[in-house]
């Protein structure tokens, strides 16, 4: 690439998920009922938790930075989104880019991570249920959480500090609908490699770590459900990990489609496509999928509505 056709970019012009305008209004519809669901969802289910003294326990504590994750990486992303299938100016500058970047790399990791310590607490609780409210302390509890903002932060931090470096593109045309790595490291004149190997890495090894921890706490699980003699204690510890379970699969399955894997020959429309399901939809599934399979938050959620219902009258 000439020299001459690289500049320096102040502004980055999403071309979002399709060029056909036919498309824009029914998408435009789809997205923005998927978003209004995702934070009614996500915030309610914060709220419910905060609420709820049946829902004050550790599980239930993860599960609500979990909502908060995950209302606040699809906040990063949607609203621009759903602004730019109405407009024709579709530029964010270079600085909304980064951060918009940073905010949604924080959040994904930091989900990662959750999900990993989400099934330690269910190791804890299905193994060891005589030590399990004295291990997993109010104390612990915050620990755990902090570590996971705390490596979320740091791995954004190294991705955004190596794309702060590179000095100019060939085009500000990205070929996506928000500002991810991988679109954005195509423009780039200069050599990335570096870029794309910690690309590659980073989330290859947050990935391994985790994995190995989920299935490690599983299968302790799995040889505890095994040797019990109830059916009925054995259908109730199998309920209680099957939402965890279907969050796992579904967030993980589609973080190593998407960046554990060599970029040579990937497909723009088939990455298009799996951001979309967890930048858009895998925010809205998981309070779904942790409320509709929970009988203690739809037991919270029933008393509350009740207790807001029940008519007090005033003068007894």
């Amino acid at each position: 690439m000439a020299e001459e056709n690289c500049t320096k970019v102040t502004e980055f012009i999403l071309l979002g998920l399709s060029d056909v305008p036919e498309l824009r209004i029914f998408l435009f519809l789809v997205f923005l009922l998927i978003y209004g669901v995702t934070v009614l969802a996500n915030l309610g289910m914060m709220a419910l938790i905060q609420v709820s003294p049946r829902l004050h326990t550790p599980m239930y504590f993860f599960l609500s930075h979990l909502s908060f994750v995950d209302f606040c990486y699809s906040t990063a992303i949607v609203p621009k989104m759903l602004a730019n299938m109405l407009n024709e100016d579709k530029a964010i500058s270079f600085l909304g880019c980064m951060v918009q970047f940073y905010l949604f790399c924080t959040c994904v990791v930091t989900e990662v991570f959750l999900l990993a310590v989400m099934s330690y607490d269910r190791f804890l609780a299905i193994c060891k249920p005589l030590l399990y409210m004295l291990t997993m302390s109010q104390k612990l509890r915050v620990e755990l959480v902090s570590v996971c903002y705390l490596c979320a932060t740091v791995c954004a931090l190294i991705h955004l500090c190596l794309t702060l470096k590179i000095p100019s593109y060939k085009s500000n045309m990205v070929d996506h609908f928000f500002c991810d790595l991988p679109p954005v490291f195509s423009l780039a004149c200069s050599d990335i490699f570096i870029n794309d190997l910690m690309a590659f890495i980073v989330p290859t090894v947050n990935e391994m770590l985790t994995i190995i921890v989920i299935f490690s706490s599983y299968l302790f699980i799995l040889i505890t459900i095994l040797r019990m003699r109830s059916a009925e204690g054995r259908h109730k510890a199998f309920s209680t990990c099957t939402s965890h379970l279907t969050a796992i699969t579904v967030f993980h399955g589609t973080i190593l489609f998407l960046y554990c894997r060599p970029s040579l020959g990937n497909s723009r429309v088939a990455d298009k496509v799996a951001s979309v399901f967890y930048t858009v939809v895998i925010p809205m599934l998981n309070p779904l999928i942790y409320s509709l399979r929970n009988k203690d938050v739809k037991e919270g959620l029933r008393k509350v509505l009740k207790s807001n219902l029940t008519f007090k009258d005033p003068f007894p």
